[in-house]
């Protein structure tokens, strides 16, 4: 078993050890960590005071930070490594000030949790840092040209990641009452019911796809 399945069979044994001692709807803990990746003394926002008071949210930010440090490796060698490593950085610069903005939620905690999810998961499937299905070629509008190769991702989170042109996109399971929603960033859905899609990329411009036969 590699590194990212070992990581992704503790936590699920995390979630499932909690589900079952606490309830529904309890946040599930990571076994194996409860240190985060930052120093505890020097924190500078009620955010990362919460990290370091829960041993559940400390468990996740040192698998962020494992799982970020995989994303740079992931990059070394690429013909854009240094630019491609800025922006991965700069990226998760911004993921950190929205994470800092659950002081604002109701649920701190859960907003918290979702947050450090959503992110790992994201990770892992931009830079295949878990196991993927083979890609999944789907045609849109009756266009043979206007295709959407979909590779399902299954990481700490079930994810996408979508390839449209030149453009990649990430999708994270969102629930849903019938077949799986991907929801990505600036409102992009993949939500897939069968062979068919339903897709907003952008947010507001709707269309239909169905995977075509090889």
């Amino acid at each position: 078993m590699n590194s990212a399945g070992f990581r992704l069979l503790i936590l699920g044994v995390a979630v499932l050890f909690v589900a079952a001692s606490k309830g529904p709807g309890a946040p599930p803990v990571n076994a194996q960590t409860t240190t985060p990746s930052f120093d505890c003394a020097r924190t500078d926002s009620e955010i990362e005071t919460l990290v370091c008071s829960d041993e559940r949210l400390a468990g996740l930010d040192a698998m962020m930070a494992e799982t970020f440090t995989a994303a740079v490796a992931a990059l070394d060698g690429a013909a854009d490594q240094e630019e491609a490593t800025n922006r991965l950085k700069a990226e998760q610069r911004g993921w950190i000030k929205g994470r800092n903005d659950c002081w604002k939620a109701t649920d701190r905690q859960a907003c918290v949790w979702d947050s450090y999810e959503r992110r790992i998961a994201f990770l892992e499937a931009r830079y295949f840092l878990a196991d993927a299905s083979d890609p999944v070629f789907y045609e849109c509008e009756n266009d043979p040209a206007n295709e959407i190769v979909a590779t399902f991702v299954s990481g700490s989170l079930p994810s996408v990641r979508l390839e449209r042109g030149d453009a990649v996109e990430i999708g994270v399971l969102s629930p849903s009452a019938s077949g799986s929603r991907y929801e990505g960033t600036f409102g992009i859905v993949f939500w897939t019911k069968g062979d068919e899609a339903l897709v907003e990329w952008p947010q507001g411009n709707s269309f239909s796809c169905v995977v075509r036969q090889q």
